[in-house]
Formats: C-alpha cells, sequence, structure tokens
C-alpha cells in the first residue's frame, strides 16, 4: 500500500469516527437526560470524550500527512503522538468525575428512569461501534497509525462499556439500586487503563523509543549476512507517526573504493527494506579498526540481553 492511499484510509477512519461519536453523543445525552443513570452518564461522557479525541485525531492526522518541509525535514509524524497525550488527559479526568459521581450514587442509591431507553441508546452504541472497530482495525493494520489505533482503543472499549450500561440497566430494574453506582465506578476504572494504554505508545514515539527487540535483532542479521560486511555498531532506531528511520555504522574492508562500499550500503539498505516498508535507512561507513570487533560484539549483547 502506497503513503498515499494509506493517507486516504486513514483520513476516512477519522471522518468515520466522528461520525459515529457525534450520533452516540446525542442518543446517549437523550437517554441520559430522561432516565438519569449515572451509569448511562459515564457512557455519555465516554462517547463525549470519544468526540473530542476523535476531532483531535482528524487534525493530527491531517498534519502527520503533511510532507516533509524546510523546519521539519523528518516530517510532522509525531502530530499523532501529541494527539494521543491529549486523549489520555482528558480520558484521566473524564474517568476521575465519573468514578466520584458514582460513589455518590452508591452512597445513596437512585432508581434510574427510562431503562428502555438507556437500553436501546447503548444498543445502538453497541452496533455502531462494532462497524466501526473493524473498520478502524483494518486502517490500523494497513498504516501503523498511532491515532487511529488509539481511536479504536476507545471504541473497542465502548462494545464493553455500553454492554455494561445494558446490564447495570436490566439489574436496576429488578430492584438492586446499587447496581447503577457499582457499574459507574467500573466504567470510570476502565477509562482511566484506557488512559495509560493510549498515552505509553505516545510517550514512547515523543521519547524515541527503538523498535521492538524482535525487529532490532533482524536488522542486525540482515547486515551482518552480508558478505563484504565485517562490523556493525551505533545501531539507532526510532519512529514519528507512520514514518521510521534506521541508521547505524558499518564497516567494510578499508581497501575498497568508494564505490564499492557505497554499493555495499545499496545492497543492505535493499535488503532491510523488504522487512521494513516505509522506512528511512541512513548507513554511515566506516573501515574496520582494532575495535571492531568489540563494538559488533557490544551490539550483539545489547539485543540478546535486551
Amino acid at each position: 500500500m502506497t503513503k498515499e492511499q494509506a493517507g486516504r484510509l486513514m483520513k476516512m477512519a477519522t471522518w468515520a469516527a466522528v461520525g459515529v461519536a457525534s450520533t452516540l453523543v446525542a442518543a446517549k445525552a437523550m437517554a441520559w437526560w430522561l432516565s438519569g443513570s449515572v451509569a448511562m452518564l459515564g457512557s455519555l461522557a465516554d462517547s463525549s470524550l470519544d468526540l473530542a479525541a476523535s476531532l483531535v485525531t482528524m487534525f493530527a492526522v491531517r498534519l502527520a500527512l503533511i510532507p516533509p518541509d524546510d523546519d521539519h525535514r523528518f516530517g510532522h509524524g509525531k502530530a499523532e503522538a501529541l494527539a494521543g497525550l491529549f486523549q489520555a488527559a482528558v480520558m484521566t479526568g473524564s474517568a476521575v468525575y465519573i468514578s466520584l459521581e458514582a460513589v455518590s450514587r452508591i452512597w445513596e442509591p437512585v432508581m434510574p428512569e427510562r431503562s428502555d431507553l438507556v437500553i436501546g441508546a447503548s444498543a445502538l452504541a453497541v452496533l455502531l461501534s462494532l462497524c466501526l472497530v473493524l473498520f478502524q482495525s483494518y486502517v490500523v493494520r494497513q498504516t501503523r497509525s498511532i491515532a487511529i489505533a488509539g481511536d479504536h482503543l476507545h471504541y473497542k472499549g465502548d462494545l464493553l462499556l455500553n454492554s455494561s450500561v445494558i446490564a447495570s440497566a436490566l439489574i436496576s430494574s429488578t430492584g438492586f439500586l446499587y447496581a447503577d453506582g457499582i457499574f459507574g465506578v467500573l466504567i470510570g476504572g476502565y477509562i482511566l487503563y484506557g488512559a495509560y494504554e493510549v498515552a505509553k505508545p505516545a510517550i514512547d514515539m515523543l521519547m524515541d523509543k527503538e523498535f521492538e527487540d524482535e525487529e532490532r535483532e533482524i536488522i542486525f542479521n540482515v547486515v551482518m549476512g552480508h558478505p563484504e560486511v565485517q562490523g556493525l555498531h551505533e545501531l539507532k532506531t526510532r519512529s514519528s507517526g507512520r514514518d521510521r528511520f534506521i541508521q547505524m555504522h558499518i564497516e567494510v574492508p578499508g581497501e575498497m573504493t568508494v564505490d564499492a562500499a557505497h554499493i555495499i550500503a545499496d545492497e543492505v539498505e535493499a535488503t532491510l527494506s523488504e522487512y521494513f516498508r516505509d522506512t528511512e535507512i541512513f548507513i554511515h561507513m566506516d573501515p574496520p579498526s582494532p575495535q571492531s570487533d568489540a563494538l559488533t560484539v557490544r551490539e550483539l549483547m545489547r539485543e540478546e540481553d535486551a
């Protein structure tokens, strides 16, 4: 899939998310207003957050897809990570508010009204969220977008969250009034956990976290598998949105011409590109030195210890 195709998919996913979130906010707001259910309030707050997060994601995706320019030579991909941090911050605040409201409802339980509206709105949310999650899952697999992945986590959680609201309404209607508050606490906890799941990869990207150990091992094996490469050191990797970067120093025979050494670097880069598509690879060529073996072993030991 080309970058242009991936970009179109990402934009479609943001529009779909905004459309679903807007519909659910309207339906849940009416259901909460008429029923007074704190579980529905929690679900409404979650959908409102989803709408806010989806709007931020829409902006972030469009910014991240802007090609590199003179001021941003590595592109704008980290806009996705910034959107993820915003999502996590808002989710955390909402989780605390919902939990406090739920605890007060446990302390002073109230029979929710119009359980039929609560169940109807939640059933609609389950159906729309399921359709959106399936589409977002496809987009994430094709694009590796961290912003779309964060939105995907929200709506994937909505399937469980809205099912919990339905269960709360059904149980409360039997006379167990504490169910509304208990499910509200559970929903608050789930949103807080979701905030952590969104924030972690965003922080990793902003902090230029290395590729996963398995991927770094592939890089090492591919490079050292070339018959003319005598050493590898200073292997560094990072991600910026969909864009990924690999840089390294390889050691080639010192008597080689610059052209011959350049051909080796091109061959290594071509092989790595088969494993890491849409990745910029920077290779610096060094002649062997008395420290060559030690540097290569140190890099190897790092891969084994990781």
